[in-house]
């Protein structure tokens, strides 16, 4: 198995027929994923490069037996894209689009965890990759190979590097999620987490987060209570200065709380080893793997 996407995923593209969607859109199809419909209303009835493409998601999903959107439209259309998703019955969001608003994220969070039908990655985040069996958003997934390590992250460029690094020692990642660095997105790492948890494939979690909040914090509690497999962490931001937004929106520190050495140390008195860089990290995941085999 995998998380979230595998070769079960038929993907439809929200904003396909723009210059970022149609690129990556084609891009993740030229990987292996099956990319089943595009929707831009006012397009419906043309293709691209033989990808339909639908006025509406309801539309798509009725023809193609769509499970998965992504969203490449621009801020403003994001929630309502969104929402247009869930409504028509689409079981995974991944929402690229950086940009959109708070107050309407509040409303996209809302309404979802209400509903309960629709699980959303994201929104800024670059997607969701389980090596060799399918690619939804702009992760290169040639840094990565098949394996056992998932891994989660709050930065996109990080995860790159740290699956590099990975790959570069001889192990793959089973699937690899960009959560986003918005302050209100979908899916948590407490959620990720639990996933990799539940997925017999993986046999080790990497955590990637960084300055700002308190969702490591929250998340090394959980691991500690209910997670066996092993954990490795790393957190950006150990040079960020305090009251300074680093990055992403959600990337900001008050005093003690949300520092990258705040935010280890909670980590590390859960059991959970933290590298101090990406190289590190990976040294660390194949030491506790090595041992393993």
């Amino acid at each position: 198995m995998s998380i979230l996407v595998g070769e079960h995923t038929k993907l439809v593209v929200s904003g396909l027929t723009g210059r970022e969607g149609s690129f990556h859109g084609l891009n993740n199809r030229r990987y292996g994923t099956q990319v089943v419909a595009g929707v831009t209303p006012g397009k419906g009835g043309s293709d691209v490069e033989g990808i339909p493409v639908f006025d509406t998601v309801h539309e798509a999903v009725a023809e193609t037996g769509a499970n998965t959107s992504m969203i490449f439209v621009p801020p403003r259309f994001a929630a309502d894209a969104i929402l247009e998703a869930a409504d028509a019955g689409v079981e995974l969001c991944i929402c690229i689009t950086e940009g959109i608003p708070v107050h309407d994220m509040l409303r996209v969070y809302t309404q979802l965890k209400r509903d309960g039908r629709t699980r959303l990655i994201g929104p800024n985040c670059p997607g969701v990759l389980s090596p060799g069996k399918a690619n939804v958003g702009i992760i290169p997934a040639h840094f990565f190979k098949p394996g056992s390590v998932g891994l989660v992250s709050r930065s996109g460029t990080l995860t790159y590097q740290i699956g590099n690094e990975i790959a570069q020692r001889g192990l793959g990642n089973s699937t690899i999620v960009g959560i986003g660095g918005d302050p209100i997105v979908g899916s948590s790492f407490i959620d990720i987490v639990q996933m990799f948890e539940e997925d017999p494939e993986t046999e080790l979690i990497v955590l990637v987060g960084e300055i700002g909040g308190d969702e490591e914090e929250r998340t090394a509690d959980f691991i500690a209570e209910n997670v066996s497999k092993p954990v490795v962490g790393y957190i950006a931001g150990f040079t960020a200065p305090p009251g300074k937004t680093m990055g992403h929106a959600g990337a900001i520190i008050s005093g003690s709380k949300g520092t990258a050495q705040a935010k280890a140390e909670a980590l590390e008195a859960r059991g959970v080893r933290v590298g101090r860089n990406p190289t590190e990290v990976a040294e660390i995941v194949a030491e506790i793997l090595g041992a393993r085999v």
